[in-house]
């Protein structure tokens, strides 16, 4: 599942890209510059809310940021969606971690995630790789089916914003970067990097989002 003749994502000892988003928790925008000099920044970049294993990531980095809050690291998760329709979503689900709107993936983009282009061979992959990254499923599912049976696990009713952001976003993969008071990437975790398709939906441990984190803390 890779992207041909494309630069890959932003590595270890490259400058982080700049960005300015608007933010989700509070009003007003959230920016890289909020960050530098300051404390080094864990930098978790998702899907729209379409996407329950980003849905659960999220959740999780909520538990997760406040050990990285701990030991000196902030959080900061990026959802693409629009933020009119991420601010429903949580009001109704609250979240521990500072969230900013990305509805056009520029920092997807600016941090060179791969999206590789939805082919027939990519979508007959998707028909026959089972997964359960979140654990929530009573038995592997195809990536085709895997996602509705979540949807209806999570309760969760997709907004016209979440079908036009599935839509676009198909294939999109998301990443994870550690980024120290420099502004430099220090690590990073890319979907997929390592196992295919088989791991969409799978999200970095706390310890090792800690491990990465004590590094440049």
């Amino acid at each position: 599942m890779t992207t041909q003749d494309a630069p890959g994502p932003v590595q270890p000892g490259e400058p982080a890209p700049d960005f300015t988003l608007p933010a989700i928790h509070r009003e007003g925008l959230i920016s890289s510059a909020d960050y530098r000099g300051r404390k080094p920044l864990l930098l978790a970049l998702f899907r729209g809310l379409w996407c329950p294993f980003c849905r659960r990531a999220i959740v999780q980095l909520g538990t997760t940021r406040e050990k990285l809050d701990a030991i000196g690291v902030e959080t900061l998760a990026v959802v693409a969606t629009t933020p009119e329709n991420a601010r429903l979503y949580f009001r109704f689900r609250p979240t521990k971690v500072p969230l900013a709107a990305d509805p056009e993936l520029v920092t997807h983009h600016a941090f060179r995630l791969p999206k590789p282009p939805v082919t027939p061979e990519l979508i007959a992959e998707l028909g026959t790789t089972h997964v359960n990254p979140t654990g929530e499923l009573p038995e592997p599912l195809s990536l085709a089916h895997a996602g509705d049976a979540l949807d209806r696990l999570h309760g969760f009713e997709a907004t016209k914003t979440d079908q036009s952001d599935k839509e676009r976003q198909l294939a999109q993969l998301k990443g994870q970067f550690l980024v120290d008071r420099a502004g430099i990437v220090r690590w990073a975790n890319i979907e997929c990097a390592s196992e295919g398709l088989a791991g969409v939906g799978k999200f970095p441990s706390d310890d090792t989002l800690l491990a990465a984190a004590r590094t440049v803390a």
